[in-house]
């Protein structure tokens, strides 16, 4: 399918091959009749990508002080690879569209094959073929043409502001700024049965509005306008519209607005009040954020958790859903559009909307082929270049996302034992992007492709943790060695049926991402402790940082939780240093306070040999520190390993320090590697399997000393 992208790093705006994406449960798959390019949002996204790097950096003065500690923490070169990788990743543009439902996610039961639809959110994209969450579609009667649907998205902030002021029918409201939002915002105040009055500096778009039904006047006009219009008494509603550094739009609706009247910022102006003015018409002021309540709540959005009605009347699904009811009963925004583009020729409607064309614009569409092929399976995979030799490992890969394309993916294109040969992603733009910057044969959104190719030997698992241990087990019954990114599971019954399945005879070899103990640094400080004729008391300190409670870590379906999720790290750490499986934990945690959930924990892990390791997990320090610390004592000798940077080695009062300048390693080339090297002898696994199961299992009984303030035995 034909999908537009943008690519932040050199600026390039193109349209590529990408496969069609799968629904997701909770997802529709909906072909694309229409895509509506926001001129104002996507038109900043392109500016700012074809910044050069030092424009990027003044632009974002924020970012640049999080790439300075980054570099400080870890070394120059990860941390210039890590602000690449960001820049390298495709941004799919686009968020408002119109098509035709033609697959249907598990648990979606309010719609059906073939309806009509309108779509909204970031997965509402330029692109043949989009998955889209159930609450960001709505129903687009038969009787709108899908060039009016493809506004919904637009519709929905229009109703959003609008509601936010709590109009009342026969109310005058005063629109500043009548680009494609404010336009839309005039023809639904209009259809609320309110008085309008549009204001701009542009002639041409004030008498757009004219044709919407609103009065409307020039900005040297307004005040005397709105005066005229009302008998000296000021607007009740002004809706902001405008998109200008500049803080004349509040300034203007200070003015003109009547004693306590309403005033909403649906776009982006200057915010700097007038502080007298608004203070003594003692005056309402508020920000509408995008479509209502429920965007940017990831529970809403991605879980599919729709608000109740009796509490939340105007979700932003429903929004969307009132703004298509409205087109169905006669609303007409057709004189909005004035440019119309097929997909293959996207670049050109862009190269117009960033100015580098004279020609006027408005409401601006891609178009898309009414008819397209009914083989759904064969378009989720796109070949990308041709198959290479086989290699001790042949390599399909399942996710591409941040983690996997700054850290996992470049060290396995540099790997000359592994050959790339597909990659499969719920996103068609990501799997392209992926496989044509590191090499793979083909990208997918079928998984299964992956799991039927014969050529592939090995799998690697590189997605959300809830896929983790039916990925593995359907690569390992599918007869594939299989990579598993941490952890291996989320729920500890998943241990056992994992467990019988890599015990069989003849079984393929199961390797967890612990990459840690495959660091050079690491491997000296074991080499020098395995010398030890006592048990051992080692501390890991890890500073991971706070994460917001929305992040899909904290979702205990989703991530499990981060002692879960990161926690097992570094109980393999200190696992594989002492060289024997935990026999019990405890652990204590830090109240949460509302801010924090189960991410400040002191986990204590006992040993049968005698040995005592600590793992202190904090999420509430500053990132500008050290991440991650190892200090371990045992009969006269102290190991003390630094961010994966520096070790120092003491022992009869001599001190002996290693050191990574330029970058650190923390083992992940390293591991593939001796997995390369495995595979192709035969086995022993790199990670003993009984070393596996049971860090998982300290890792499980870790959450439950937590929860219960109890010992537990492993």
């Amino acid at each position: 399918m034909k999908q537009l992208i943008q690519n932040m790093r050199d600026g390039k705006t193109e349209v590529v091959d990408a496969p069609v994406p799968s629904p997701k449960p909770g997802y529709v798959l909906v072909k694309t009749a229409a895509s509506l390019v926001s001129v104002g949002t996507e038109r900043s996204v392109v500016e700012f990508a074809q910044k050069s790097l030092i424009g990027k950096a003044q632009s974002r003065p924020d970012l640049v002080g999080q790439v300075l500690d980054k570099a400080k923490r870890e070394g120059i070169v990860p941390t210039l690879e890590a602000a690449f990788n960001r820049l390298d990743q495709p941004m799919p543009l686009g968020y408002s569209m119109s098509g035709t439902i033609v697959e249907i996610g598990e648990g979606v039961g309010d719609f059906q094959i073939g309806q009509r639809v309108v779509c909204a959110g970031g997965n509402a994209r330029h692109a043949e073929y989009v998955s889209v969450e159930k609450n960001l579609v709505a129903s687009l009667s038969d009787s709108v043409d899908f060039d009016s649907g493809a506004f919904s998205t637009l519709g929905a902030i229009a109703m959003h502001g609008f509601r936010l002021a709590f109009p009342q029918v026969g109310e005058t409201v005063v629109v500043v700024g009548l680009g494609l939002l404010g336009l839309v915002t005039v023809a639904v105040a209009k259809a609320a049965g309110c008085r309008v009055i549009g204001i701009d500096l542009d002639p041409r778009r004030v008498k757009l509005a004219k044709e919407l039904g609103a009065e409307s006047a020039s900005r040297e006009e307004a005040e005397e306008s709105v005066m005229a219009f009302t008998q000296n008494k000021g607007a009740d509603i002004i809706l902001v519209c405008a998109a200008t550094s500049s803080n004349d739009p509040v300034e203007l609706a200070g003015t003109v607005a009547r004693d306590r009247g309403r005033v909403v910022a649906l776009g982006v102006v200057g915010m700097d009040l007038p502080h007298a003015l608004f203070f003594k018409k003692e005056l309402d002021f508020k920000v509408s954020r995008s479509y209502g309540p429920g965007r940017y709540d990831p529970v809403y959005e991605d879980g599919g958790i729709d608000y109740p009605i009796s509490y939340v009347r105007w979700t932003a699904g429903r929004n969307l859903e009132g703004f298509a009811n409205l087109l169905g009963e006669g609303l007409d925004i057709t004189p909005l559009i004035t440019h119309r583009f097929p997909i293959e020729d996207a670049v050109q409607a862009y190269q117009m909307i960033t100015q580098e064309t004279e020609e006027i614009y408005l409401g601006v569409l891609l178009t898309y082929p009414e008819q397209g092929s009914d083989d759904l399976k064969n378009l989720k995979t796109v070949q990308v270049s041709e198959r290479k030799a086989e290699k001790t490992i042949n390599l399909g890969v399942f996710g591409a996302g941040l983690y996997a394309s700054a850290v996992m993916l470049p060290s396995l294109k540099a790997d000359n034992a592994i050959n790339l040969v597909g990659i499969a992603t719920a996103s068609g733009a990501t799997a392209q992007q992926a496989a044509s910057r590191f090499g793979f044969a083909y990208a997918s959104t079928d998984n299964e492709k992956i799991l039927e190719d014969k050529e592939i030997n090995t799998i690697g698992i590189l997605t959300r943790h809830h896929l983790h241990a039916q990925q593995t087990l359907g690569g390992l019954r599918a007869g594939k060695h299989v990579f598993v990114e941490k952890p291996l599971t989320i729920k500890e019954e998943d241990l056992d049926e994992i467990k019988k399945e890599i015990n069989k005879p003849g079984a393929p070899i199961l390797m967890v991402g612990f990459n840690r103990r495959f660091a050079p640094l690491a491997i000296k400080m074991k080499a020098f402790l395995d010398l030890r004729k006592e048990p051992v008391v080692a501390s890991y300190r890890v500073n991971a940082g706070y994460l917001p409670l929305t992040h899909w870590h904290h979702d205990i379906e989703q991530g499990g939780g981060r002692i879960l999720s990161e926690g097992c790290h570094f109980i393999d750490y200190l696992t594989w240093l002492i060289g024997e499986v935990p026999s019990s934990v405890t652990a204590e945690g830090m109240s949460d306070q509302g801010k924090y959930y189960e991410d400040n924990i002191v986990i204590t892990l006992s040993y049968p040999d005698g040995s005592v390791g600590t793992v202190s997990y904090m999420a509430n320090g500053d990132k500008s520190f050290s991440k991650e610390r190892v200090e371990a004592f045992s009969g006269g000798r102290i190991a003390v390993l630094d961010n994966y940077r520096s070790l120092e080695l003491i022992k009869d009062g001599r001190r002996k320090v290693h050191k990574s300048r330029l970058k650190m390693d923390k083992g992940h080339k390293a591991e593939w590697q001796v997995l390369a090297e495995a595979i192709k002898a035969g086995g022993p696994p790199p990670i003993p399997y009984d070393e596996i199961i049971g860090v998982h299992r300290a890792t499980f009984a870790a959450v439950r000393a937590l929860r219960t303030g109890k010992k537990q035995s492993i």
